[in-house]
């Protein structure tokens, strides 16, 4: 009798040995997200990762001011796994805070430019933006277009409108220029497009693109997923696409991207889900839902996209859009950039 007590003492201590095992593995399998892009754009792309991986995906949604925060103040403490931002500006500045670390993935490193992603591993484009020129069919002629420069010249007086400077769009365009023309001629530049405007800075992307279509304005600059939100609620406006600064540069872009925070409980389990998105699984779920393009070049773009045609990147690595984006918010205001 005391043998077989014993024996059945064994085995409820092994059995909830176990259970507390299978418990830690399943918290383990769980990966936090702080996201700046709104559910609907992510929401799918977890989903599929969990049907692939059975790691589960929670997430928390907001600002990126207010996801950095609240990193910044939860420190060691944070329960987030993944952070998830647009443009290459917030994403360095999360960097220079601390609260990303470096990793190392071949699959990352092999899916993603090196100029859509942070030398030093802490964080790497998902999705493209490109910030391109779009103008009035019936005032302008794609002839007369060539370059972002080219939109200082004289011939563009109160043809021009723009976003507000305040948007962070604005400001890594700006910081690239620095870093392609130096301070000095990106500050001319700038001063041109504020000399040319035809009506004060607007809120939006999309307002600047109403007021062209509307003729208030010939040409604006704008991210290309707000042409393309706007162009299928109305195929009949008169705009389109040109892809400037071809024969030099290339296009500005930007991205949509992440890295995996420094406290992060579940790396391993965050660098999958980072690996995932960059894939061939994933790639057209994150860029489609919001009209932008594929970061990794191996996936193409959705039928949507493709139509607006193709184009030549600027290569320059998107960490200067961090780096200078101080002094290009310093030279917009010099220039009466408001």
């Amino acid at each position: 009798m005391f043998k077989l007590f014993s024996i059945k003492r064994f085995y409820i201590i092994t059995c909830c040995f176990i259970s507390l095992l299978t418990v830690n593995v399943v918290q383990a399998e769980q990966v936090v997200v702080y996201s700046a892009r709104i559910e609907e754009l992510i929401k799918p792309m977890f989903d599929a990762f969990t049907r692939e991986t059975g790691i589960q995906v929670k997430f928390t949604t907001d600002k990126e001011g207010a996801l950095l925060a609240r990193l910044k103040a939860e420190g060691k403490k944070t329960p987030a796994d993944v952070l998830i931002t647009a443009d290459a500006g917030n994403l360095w500045e999360a960097a220079r805070e601390g609260l990303l670390k470096s990793i190392s993935s071949p699959i990352l490193e092999a899916n993603i430019p090196a100029h859509l992603r942070d030398p030093q591993g802490q964080w790497f484009g998902l999705s493209i933006r490109a910030r391109t020129i779009i103008y009035n069919t019936q005032k302008v002629k794609p002839s007369e277009l060539s370059t972002y420069e080219d939109l200082a010249d004289p011939k563009w007086k109160g043809r021009l409108c723009l976003r507000t400077s305040k948007k962070v769009y604005n400001q890594s365009l700006v910081a690239m220029m620095i870093a392609e023309h130096g301070e000095a001629e990106a500050e001319r530049i700038v001063k041109g497009w504020v000399d040319n405007l035809a009506t004060e800075p607007l809120s939006d992307d999309t307002r600047a693109l109403e007021f062209v279509a509307a003729g208030r304005c010939d040409v604006t600059l704008v991210n290309t997923y707000y042409y393309g939100r706007l162009i299928v609620s109305n195929p009949n406006l008169p705009l389109a696409v040109y892809w400037p600064n071809q024969k030099n540069s290339g296009v500005h872009v930007n991205i949509s991207g992440a890295g995996v925070t420094q406290f992060s409980k579940n790396e391993h389990s965050a660098i999958k889900l980072l690996e995932f998105l960059s894939s061939q699984k994933a790639q057209n779920l994150f860029a489609d839902v919001n009209m932008e393009y594929p970061a990794n070049p191996q996936i193409k773009p959705s039928n949507v996209v493709a139509a607006w045609g193709e184009f030549k990147q600027n290569p320059m690595n998107l960490v200067k859009a961090g780096e200078l984006q101080t002094a290009a918010i310093k030279l917009m205001d010099r220039a009466g950039y408001r």
